[in-house]
């Protein structure tokens, strides 16, 4: 089973163990709540979060900051919150395209066979003849099995499904997935 916490588009945090959740995409209302789009599994769970951490855009270095949260709901997948600090629209779209996410240790431990998709960017996915397929560069939710994007050095990328009977074993330990998966498929 995979826990989402992370879109592929997204960088890693360059604060030490921040998983992201998702990203303000927009303001709503004329009192400072803002529209959150979720990457994560259960935005319910984590909706409930007394504090979240901002952080910048891919292209900024800024360090997250905590927030606290003074209430969200979760409407047709996204989710409405209000923020201490943010007392108007103008405050809330000034917000645009900043990360949401809260340190690892917030987050319960996984159970065996079940990853946050963050310890799963960058392994390397060999198939069952050890041959590399590339690393993973990020995942896919759909309604079926969420789907490993596997790409390799020359640029290509294959979309492997994430079920047992595709993927082997995910050794986090050695950065490495194995796959029932041929090279020219």
């Amino acid at each position: 089973m995979l826990l989402p916490d992370l879109l592929s588009e997204t960088p890693q945090s360059p604060a030490a163990d921040i998983i992201v959740l998702g990203k303000i995409v927009d303001a709503y209302g004329l009192r400072g709540a803002v529209k959150v789009h979720v990457f994560a599994d259960d935005p319910a769970v984590w909706a409930a979060m007394p504090h979240w951490w901002l952080g910048g855009l891919a292209d900024d270095a800024q360090e997250w900051q905590q927030v606290k949260v003074l209430g969200c709901r979760e409407q047709s997948g996204l989710l409405f919150a209000t923020l201490e600090g943010i007392a108007d629209r103008n405050d809330a779209e000034s917000l645009r395209g900043r990360l949401v996410g809260a340190p690892r240790q917030v987050f319960p431990a996984t159970r065996k066979d079940e990853y946050y998709w963050t310890d799963l960017i960058g392994l390397e996915v060999v198939n069952t003849h050890d041959q590399s397929l590339g690393k993973v560069l990020g995942l896919i939710e759909t309604a079926a099995n969420d789907v490993l994007r596997v790409g390799d050095e020359m640029g290509n990328e294959r979309l492997l499904p994430f079920v047992a009977a595709v993927v082997l074993d995910v050794d986090l330990p050695v950065r490495r997935v194995r796959v029932d998966w041929e090279t020219d498929w």
